[in-house]
């Protein structure tokens, strides 16, 4: 009985990879992953709690024989129960948006990747001030960069680090010291446009970035990571000069 709990972990698990990756590779769009996904975390809790009660109440065997066919199951059940209760805990403790950026009063603008954003979910306009409100509320270490260099060094660091990061470069405007940008996320293939702005300032220049998702009310905090490692990254570059 146990070694058929582990078949059907390992298989949920397995269906749990391609629900993801198969919206990814477009065999299906992300709605249809979430629906493949939500059946297995119940199908997750069924694995785990029959795990449980064979363990516990079933009579073939000791408890070490049964334990070495029943903690397979019980952590491949665990991981796919606590995965998606952690994604839940995150989304309801950052704020309920999509795009992000360090200049809420003048958000770098989209231009290259309006083209691509054509099937997107959400506008490339920015939502204004009840979404700046929101971010200064959950994410108020995302400001401006401002950079000891003069605008050409910034923008030209700025777009070997926008590289290093592994994003696809939509177009990088020397003259207009724009980078614009896609990112896609490894499992799902969600994408997320970036625009970076380079001003030039008295003896410096200033760097802003914005992050902006295509799909999804929230982003469950992915567009803030993605600011805060390229700003991470960024200002490494910058120091080791």
């Amino acid at each position: 009985m146990l070694q058929a709990n582990f078949g059907l972990a390992a298989g949920l698990v397995l269906l749990a990879v391609v629900a993801g990756l198969g919206s990814r590779w477009e065999w299906w769009n992300f709605r249809q992953g979430f629906k493949i996904w939500s059946f297995t975390f119940y199908g997750a809790i069924f694995a785990l709690v029959l795990t449980l009660v064979v363990l516990f109440i079933g009579k073939t065997g000791t408890f070490q024989q049964k334990l070495a066919w029943g903690f397979p199951p019980l952590v491949l059940s665990l991981i796919l129960i606590i995965l998606p209760l952690s994604w839940m805990r995150i989304a309801k403790q950052v704020p309920r948006i999509h795009d992000l950026t360090t200049d809420t009063d003048n958000p770098p603008p989209f231009v290259a990747v309006i083209p691509l954003r054509k099937d997107a979910l959400n506008p490339a306009d920015y939502g204004g001030k009840e979404v700046a409100d929101k971010q200064k509320t959950g994410y108020p270490d995302l400001r401006s960069e401002r950079v000891r260099l003069d605008a050409d060094q910034t923008f030209q660091r700025a777009l070997q680090t926008a590289k290093e990061m592994g994003w696809k470069i939509v177009e990088a405007d020397p003259s207009q010291r724009r980078i614009e940008a896609t990112d896609t996320t490894f499992w799902f293939g969600f994408k997320d446009d970036i625009v970076i702005r380079v001003l030039p300032e008295a003896g410096s220049s200033r760097l802003d970035i914005r992050s902006l998702s295509r799909v999804g009310m929230s982003d469950v905090g992915t567009n803030a990571k993605r600011i805060r490692k390229f700003l991470s990254r960024f200002r490494n570059a910058i120091s080791s000069r």
